[in-house]
């Protein structure tokens, strides 16, 4: 006796119960890992409320984060506009970590959560598991222990310290946050599981080196005027040094050893977000290819029915749209459309190259070997130079790209790129450096301290493109700095290449805020 269409299915309308999520769990690994030959984490599936997912919406993204006011200022907003219709919600997250934990909502069609285990379990968790930056900088074996040891040791702060200084401190980390992350790769990979135990050695040896440094400092007028050589100074202080906040935690004269176990909690979050900010349209554009191709794939041996599949495009029509540049709702290029275009090229290429593919991409045109290529793709670049090599010509005219210069020293827009061999390769170099952290976050970094006199830190922000920063923003921010450092904090805007001030700002401590 054959079987029907319908006992191939593996669920039936838009109602799922957890048998049916284990069926679609399953026959989506034997494709993912069978057919596509995804390298994936252990994966850990959990079912949340829509009330739930806001919460991790406001706590960006990490479910067991230590909590701040900012988070619930960020929940309300949220619910707000869920409640009154104006803002949809993601219909998964997924978590860095060993295993690889993605929370689905409830309130997902059958559809629905097919498609983000397809897009979050497997093609997300490939990615986290095999691309470079985040093998170099993030522990996903220890993440989780790492995040429930910070959420208990500031809670345990707030209990002996107080609430109010406890949020003083994480405001100011929190400010710096994007200035917490080491560029360039370090001695030692993090070990996250070990912090806990780290953190009770460093309570008993009080930070070595920073006494060192200190018992260095001249009193008050009966020393010589300098007691450590510049580059005796700059060696113990690791100058010049790009992460403000390490080199707070570490030097800053005022604070007490749970501030600076603080500055280290936030400092290790923001590394270990550092990655993402790299990666977003080919972790993006990982993940959708990857449910396309798994989506696609059951539905042509008939696991989910046409409506599913109908259902299926919907939605992922709507993810990967690029709206035009005057359209309402344009904001921006959409990394997911954008990194599922190149993805969906890149496979063109190898399957069905044009002469012109083979001129311009000879090492892949015509290999007839895909996924093959995709996943070197994905183990081994990052945003900026994923566009860099990858992006065609073909691709380029499909979008209509051009490249818009905006120069302050004339009056008119200038088109600095069109549809030629000389404007492709323009065109593509621009966009690749609008992916380059190194371009669009301001390059600041401590360069010295004056110890033998009134300790002021100094700070220089090297100008691109003679693009200075917002001088409110950096006011506030600054402030914080000078807060957490104890004394006067300058800040000097220097062009790269000439070494010319454009300005200054000058921050002083709040005495009374620690």
């Amino acid at each position: 006796m054959s079987r029907t269409k319908e006992d191939t299915l593996l669920f039936h309308g838009a109602d799922w119960d957890f048998g049916a999520i284990q069926r679609v769990y399953d026959a989506i690994e034997k494709i993912a890992l069978g057919e596509l030959g995804l390298d994936v984490y252990p994966n850990q599936i959990e079912v949340i409320t829509a009330e739930q997912m806001l919460d991790a919406y406001a706590s960006i993204g990490m479910p067991l984060f230590y909590k701040h006011w900012s988070f619930g200022k960020h929940f309300a907003t949220h619910e707000a506009g869920y409640r009154q219709g104006l803002m949809g919600l993601a219909y998964e997250i997924v978590i860095n970590s060993n295993p690889c934990i993605s929370y689905i909502m409830e309130e997902n069609t059958a559809t629905m959560q097919t498609l983000v285990i397809a897009h979050a379990a497997f093609g997300h968790n490939h990615f986290f598991k095999n691309n470079y930056l985040f093998k170099e900088w993030t522990d996903a074996d220890g993440i989780l222990d790492y995040l429930e040891f910070a959420k208990s040791y500031i809670a345990r702060c707030e209990e002996r310290h107080g609430q109010n200084a406890v949020e003083k401190i994480l405001d100011a980390a929190h400010a710096l946050m994007s200035h917490g992350v080491h560029r360039y790769p370090r001695k030692k990979r993090p070990d996250l599981r070990s912090e806990e135990r780290r953190e009770r050695e460093r309570q008993i040896h009080r930070e070595q080196t920073f006494n060192d440094l200190w018992r260095t400092v001249p009193s008050k007028g009966n020393a010589p005027k300098s007691a450590l050589s510049d580059d005796r100074r700059r060696a113990l202080l690791e100058l010049p040094q790009e992460n403000i906040l390490y080199f707070l935690e570490k030097s800053a004269p005022r604070l007490q050893p749970w501030q600076r176990e603080i500055l280290r909690i936030v400092r290790q979050i923001a590394q270990y977000f550092y990655p993402q900010r790299q990666t977003k349209v080919m972790n993006e554009g990982c993940a959708t290819y990857c449910h396309y191709r798994i989506m696609t794939r059951l539905h042509e041996t008939r696991q989910i029915s046409d409506g599913a599949f109908l259902e299926f495009l919907q939605s992922h029509t709507n993810v990967t749209r690029q709206p035009e540049y005057d359209d309402p709702h344009f904001g921006g290029i959409n990394p997911y459309a954008l990194g599922f275009g190149m993805m969906q090229d890149i496979e063109r290429i190898c399957t069905q190259p044009a002469a012109e593919d083979r001129e311009w991409f000879p090492d892949i045109a015509g290999c007839d070997d895909a996924m093959g290529v995709l996943r070197d793709i994905w183990a081994n670049y990052r945003d900026e130079s994923f566009i860099s090599q990858f992006l065609s010509p073909n691709l380029m005219r499909q979008w209509r790209m051009f490249h818009l210069m905006d120069d302050p020293d004339r009056p008119e827009l200038l088109i600095e790129a069109i549809h030629d061999e000389r404007g492709y390769r323009r065109l593509r170099r621009a966009l690749s450096r609008h992916y380059d952290v190194g371009w669009s976050d301001p390059d600041i970094q401590v360069v010295d301290v004056d110890l033998a006199g009134d300790r002021r830190l100094i700070l220089h922000h090297q100008v691109l493109n003679r693009t200075l920063l917002h001088k409110d923003d950096a006011q506030r921010v600054l402030q914080m700095v000078a807060n957490l450092w104890g004394y006067d904090v300058v800040l000097k805007e220097v062009e790269a290449a000439t070494g010319a001030i454009f300005h200054e700002h000058v921050a002083h401590p709040h005495e009374t805020l620690f």
